[in-house]
């Protein structure tokens, strides 16, 4: 049987690149999406009635709820496996890979894939393409915001 043997060689926690604190993630980006979602709700409630809900064929402010917090649940899990890769566990270094973080998921996922998938499925919603909305990048900066810096505190889950 082998026997490991942990040694100290920098102030911050030690953590693998895989498979650590995924389940941190989830909680983290679900907490980021549904802070988004409430931005959506006071000022493009239209995002989550009709928008969200469409890609999947669903309609309903409930259905887009449900679809945007998952979302951000999955997307969370890819954000703990960035900033474990980058040994990112600093609060306000997580926070601030966040908010890079949500601007690239603002400029991948709502600038190009979203409109197209809507296109695709003929939604009633469908923006232009590249859709370059400055409430939808603020409102990814703050789901970035939020999920970076609610990572490390969850990170241990």
């Amino acid at each position: 049987m082998a026997t490991q043997t942990r040694t100290a060689t920098t102030a911050e926690p030690e953590i693998e690149t895989v498979g650590t604190g995924w389940r941190g993630g989830v909680a983290a980006g679900a907490l980021a999406g549904i802070a988004m979602g409430a931005a959506f709700s006071l000022f493009a409630p239209a995002a989550l009635e009709v928008a969200i809900p469409s890609l999947y064929g669903l309609s309903g402010g409930l259905a887009g709820w449900i679809v945007h917090v998952s979302h951000g649940a999955v997307l969370g899990v890819g954000f703990v496996a960035l900033a474990n890769a980058l040994g990112v566990v600093d609060p306000t270094r997580s926070t601030l890979l966040g908010v890079g973080y949500g601007v690239a998921l603002w400029a991948v996922l709502a600038a190009l894939v979203m409109p197209a998938w809507l296109a695709a499925v003929g939604s009633p919603a469908t923006p232009p393409l590249p859709n370059l909305d400055t409430l939808s990048l603020a409102a990814h900066v703050l789901y970035g915001a939020v999920l970076g810096a609610a990572l490390p505190s969850l990170r241990s889950l």
